[in-house]
């Protein structure tokens, strides 16, 4: 009996020697308990900014400045994953993007420091994602860079662009939901960024057969205040539509074309797709 107990005793201290020797395998992550929302910077931010990178919400730079581009890929992260909608990263938020994503802290801070660029950061192995961080500021010129601010300044586009999509979403969408104007205005930003369409602003829009607005002379009606809001709130990185390239009315839809394309979701009448 006692013989028996000292087996049992040495099997307990083997296993216990095994468990402590045993280094303890951590995700790298820089999280605290802060809620984290516009306007924050440092660690926490960089660390959501890579998250969001990683699973394809967030494709601008990391550079630890919660701004109107973290946001958006923050609260369409929210809408896809079933979580309140509100853009503030707080403990429910932080725990499903935990879950949702990796963080390669050391990877993501060597690259920060060498002042590369890494769109799309989990999607490519990692050996092929940095490349020089060149052309960010295009048009200043030499001298010393500015600062990142969390600012609403729609950069790349003009006065002119922000006019003429608020008057193709005020002509196409201005009986529609707040969202379905905002995803009007991402499908004009989706089509100058896709190889498929035009890739200027009034080249997409003024693509023949493109928009009911500009066939009925409604593209040239006065915008409101809200169609240069969902404008720029589409510029600065809120997509609704999940990157739809096409819309159209069910109810009034003619094109039979149209209906074969692959359907992403209905916001207000309008039907957004691929």
């Amino acid at each position: 009996m006692r013989y028996s107990k000292a087996i049992k005793l040495l099997a307990v201290l083997f296993v216990s020697i095994i468990l402590i020797s045993v280094p303890t395998i951590h995700e790298t992550r820089a999280f605290t308990n802060q809620v984290i929302q516009k306007g924050a910077v440092g660690d926490d931010v960089i660390e959501l900014q890579a998250r969001l990178q990683y699973i394809g919400f967030y494709n601008g730079k990391i550079d630890g400045v919660f701004g109107w581009g973290t946001y958006w890929a923050l609260r369409n992260f929210q809408s896809e994953f079933g979580l309140p909608i509100d853009g503030i990263a707080g403990g429910d938020t932080k725990a499903k993007l935990i879950k949702a994503s990796k963080y390669d802290q050391q990877y993501v801070k060597n690259q920060i420091r060498k002042g590369n660029k890494f769109t799309h950061y989990g999607g490519t192995d990692l050996s092929k994602q940095s490349s020089p961080n060149k052309g960010q500021a295009g048009n200043q010129g030499g001298g010393s860079q500015p600062k990142p601010s969390a600012t609403n300044t729609p950069a790349g586009f003009s006065q002119n662009d922000i006019r003429l999509m608020a008057n193709a979403v005020h002509g196409e969408a201005r009986g529609e939901p707040y969202e379905g104007q905002v995803a009007v205005a991402a499908v004009i930003l989706n089509r100058v960024n896709s190889a498929s369409f035009p890739n200027t602003v009034s080249g997409v829009i003024f693509e023949p057969g493109a928009f009911t607005a500009v066939a009925d002379g409604q593209i040239w009606l006065e915008p409101n205040d809200t169609a240069e809001r969902a404008v720029l709130d589409a510029i600065n990185g809120w997509d609704p539509t999940g990157s739809a390239l096409y819309y159209f009315n069910p109810d009034t839809a003619t094109s039979a074309w149209i209906w074969t394309r692959p359907q992403i979701k209905q916001i207000g009448k309008h039907i957004f797709c691929m």
